[in-house]
């Protein structure tokens, strides 16, 4: 009998891979970190001795979920400029709020917070897009999640740096004080279209290739880009990023609200990733991602919450089931992108546009023990005939009982292991005085 770390045992396990599959009276065996099995609950209890046996009755359990798009240090600016359009949001509140507040201290304290909701809300990963990397790294070291550290590159000076010559200075200097960390991944992160010139993303190409470094962008956000870059460029965004060859199989386009068929098929014949976020984009009418189109060619959709600031929460499980239900308004079908498929771009797809498929994103053996489990036993739950329709279309983020990044435990029966409530809310509260007094 072999001696591991940890025997789970929930009602259901939901690994995503193979699709749509729900085990019952089976357990995941995990040791030093990493998945070793899943098995029946019999089979488990003859061939593991483990150090920790948790029965889960009426709890799922399924990979962590993977935000593969947000600005995690902006959820100190939540509810800050409320019902703007993108543009007037940007240009009149949030650029000169940042102006003046961000600094190393102002993004510890706005990720801390973001890890905390994401942490009880079920995700493990998330793929992050703002300044200060180095900080966002430090605190998800230190809470035990896996994170993309956006890699910064812009044409106009911030606190962070003053051209974009500094900006990739910087995100190479960051990218090797990184590399040796196993949960922290670094990909590039051109902020967008308009705010990034051709010379320095032309540099930028060339240094993810020489990196192998994914490329994580805003694109075709909104009608207004794609109006300014016809005006300025004579072409549509994403023609001008296939000019300086940036679209390919590390590209990670996120909103892609604003899209002609000719564009679709040109990301699929790319490898592009798409990261869709539903409700920031409805938040600011921006437009609809045509999810349903997009899936149809054969291009990996994922999903993410975008900011606090403009959305107002980092909840996937929100997330999910927007999506599920813009994509059927979206397309007229109610039977596109069905509860399955939705999980699957809340977990795997993440994964896969991060380029980290083989360590996390399901429940597979040899992969890392990244996983939650959801209380499934509430009324609010019942009947129960489908679980992964009832996670994507009934279950809250409130239902988010245990959360392993790992095999560390992040989250028990509710409550965050490495987090003190207290003291975090007395620091945003500070902050909260200093923003808007």
């Amino acid at each position: 009998m072999q001696e591991i770390d940890l025997l789970i045992q929930p009602q259901w396990l939901i690994p995503v891979e193979p699709f749509g599959q729900v085990l019952e009276e089976h357990a995941m065996a995990v040791d030093q970190g990493k998945i070793l099995e899943i098995l029946p609950v019999d089979f488990a209890a003859q061939r593991y001795r483990a150090k920790q046996v948790r029965q889960l009755p009426g709890r799922a359990v399924l990979p962590g979920l993977i935000n593969a798009h947000t600005h995690s240090a902006m959820s100190l600016m939540r509810g800050l400029a409320d019902d703007l359009p993108l543009m007037t949001w940007l240009q009149e509140h949030i650029w000169p709020a940042e102006g003046t507040h961000v600094s190393a201290a102002y993004c510890a304290d706005g990720v801390e917070l973001a890890c905390a909701e994401m942490i009880r809300g079920g995700t493990t990963t998330f793929n992050d897009m703002y300044f200060f990397g180095d900080q966002t790294a430090k605190v998800a070291q230190r809470l035990g999640m896996r994170a993309g550290i956006g890699l910064i590159v812009m044409d106009f000076p911030t606190v962070w740096a003053q051209n974009a010559d500094e900006y990739l200075h910087k995100a190479v200097e960051l990218h090797d004080s990184l590399r040796d960390q196993p949960l922290i991944h670094c990909c590039f992160a051109p902020h967008a279209p308009y705010t990034v010139s051709d010379a320095p993303l032309k540099k930028l190409r060339a240094l993810a290739n020489e990196l192998e470094l994914p490329v994580h962008m805003h694109v075709h956000e909104t009608a207004t880009e794609v109006a300014g870059s016809i005006e300025q460029h004579s072409q549509r965004p994403w023609q001008r990023l296939q000019g300086l060859n940036l679209p390919g199989p590390d590209f990670i386009a996120v909103h892609m609200t604003q899209l002609e068929d000719a564009e679709i098929q040109a990301c699929a014949d790319s490898g592009s990733h798409v990261v869709h976020c539903p409700e920031s984009n409805l938040k600011l009418a921006s437009g609809f991602c045509p999810v349903a189109k997009l899936l149809a060619a054969g291009i990996n959709v994922a999903l993410g919450t975008d900011g606090a600031a403009s959305n107002n929460d980092l909840d996937m499980f929100g997330e999910m089931r927007t999506a599920a239900l813009l994509a059927k308004g979206v397309s007229g079908d109610a039977s596109a992108l069905p509860a399955a498929q939705a999980l699957q771009m809340a977990t795997l797809n993440g994964a896969r546009a991060m380029g980290i498929d083989q360590q996390t994103g399901s429940l597979v053996a040899g992969k890392s023990a990244d996983f939650i489990s959801v209380d499934l036993s509430g009324l609010n739950s019942q009947p129960l005939y489908h679980p992964i329709s009832q996670l994507v279309y009934v279950s809250s983020r409130d239902q988010v009982q245990d959360a392993y990044v790992a095999g560390r435990e992040l989250l028990r029966d509710g409550s965050l292991v490495n987090i003190d409530a207290s003291a975090l809310q007395e620091k945003v509260g500070r902050w909260q005085h200093k923003i808007k007094p």
